[in-house]
């Protein structure tokens, strides 16, 4: 059995999430997946592949600011800390790759991952980083990073009709770039719906506290039955009542699949894989992108376009705004099957 070293980014959990279906299928194939990440990330594949081999690798340490203003300065007031951190784990990928007898590595956005002693795959939906005036900055130093890599895996679809929109699409990138369908770790099911409104929350702190206060206090007047997601990944799963609501810290993959199913309508951040779940499961939403982050932001506003998923910044939200959610055709995309057989074929 050939080991592939899997290490999706811990911002958020989204990183993690969407390399669920790639785990089970390097499973399925005959592969040894083996993890590695930290934080939040690491603990969630950790609970839901328990028999896997899992490392803990150095941490970027990445938070947002309170103002949306001052996002982009806090990123770069960072880069000292990330340029370390991205340099700790390239040296911890070397003695993994060595020690553990790695045959291939999948990185979902950490950009010290890679390894020349073996086929490496950088999988990411950002080809152009969006960051106002420094776009172009930071999309170039992106492009040095994944080029590093053997090949670019981008979850979603190369056509016209794709989730992405100009962030997962560019002609600049010298990487060889596969386009592998829209990830998700979901399943459409047809059941009777429990909840009128269920809310998910993730990302790095102070924004996800943030938005998770102004929603409980916004929310105390709706006039439905809500399930309230924090994404909070503790080592208890714990659950709370107040009024209508009900409120989880997480939910495992098979519950959290099931209460969309039964979900009407998702609260959420426009987060990337956030999309591709809610299109895999065709559901209607509301998006409050996180202040500041110009690739959420960028995602909002273009489905919102698009008429399919309304959409405010986070100081906007109020309850009222929900009402806007009928105007709206809700998420979907054209039904695909990633031939992961040929994918991982072709480099491991």
């Amino acid at each position: 059995m050939k080991r592939i070293l899997v290490a999706p980014l811990n911002w958020g959990l989204g990183h993690a999430t969407r390399s669920i279906p790639i785990i089970q299928a390097l499973i399925e194939e005959g592969y040894e997946p083996v993890l590695a990440s930290d934080g939040a990330a690491l603990l969630l594949l950790q609970k839901e592949f328990p028999s896997l081999t899992s490392i803990e690798l150095p941490s970027y340490n990445i938070s947002y600011s309170k103002k949306r203003k001052n996002f982009r300065y806090k990123l770069l007031k960072v880069s000292p800390k990330l340029i370390k951190a991205i340099r700790s784990e390239k040296k911890a990928t070397q003695s993994i790759v060595e020690s553990m007898g790695i045959d291939g590595i999948i990185s979902d956005n950490r950009l010290g991952i890679c390894s020349k002693k073996c086929p490496t795959v950088f999988m990411t939906h950002q080809l152009n980083v969006l960051s106002g005036s420094t776009t172009w900055l930071t999309t170039r130093i992106h492009h040095y990073f994944i080029k590093k890599f053997d090949a670019c895996w981008v979850p979603d679809l190369k056509e016209d009709h794709n989730l992405s929109g100009k962030l997962g699409h560019s002609n600049s990138l010298d990487c060889p770039i596969t386009y592998i369908g829209p990830l998700s770790r979901f399943s459409k099911d047809s059941v009777e719906i429990k909840y009128d409104l269920m809310v998910l929350i993730s990302g790095p702190e102070p924004q996800r506290t943030l938005l998770e206060d102004k929603l409980l206090s916004e929310l105390k007047h709706y006039p439905g039955k809500i399930v309230f997601v924090r994404g909070v990944l503790e080592q208890e799963k714990t659950i709370q009542m107040k009024g209508l609501i009900t409120i989880y810290n997480y939910m495992t993959s098979s519950l959290l699949e099931q209460t969309i199913n039964e979900s009407a309508v998702i609260l959420s951040r426009s987060g990337y894989t956030t999309i591709m779940d809610l299109a895999k499961l065709n559901k209607k939403a509301y998006f409050i992108p996180t202040p500041g982050q110009y690739e959420q932001e960028y995602l909002a506003k273009r489905l919102t376009d698009l008429k399919l998923v309304p959409s405010c910044d986070q100081s906007e939200f109020s309850l009222d705004k929900l009402n806007e959610i009928p105007q709206y055709k809700g998420l979907s995309f054209p039904a695909t099957e990633t031939d992961f057989k040929a994918l991982f074929a072709s480099l491991f």
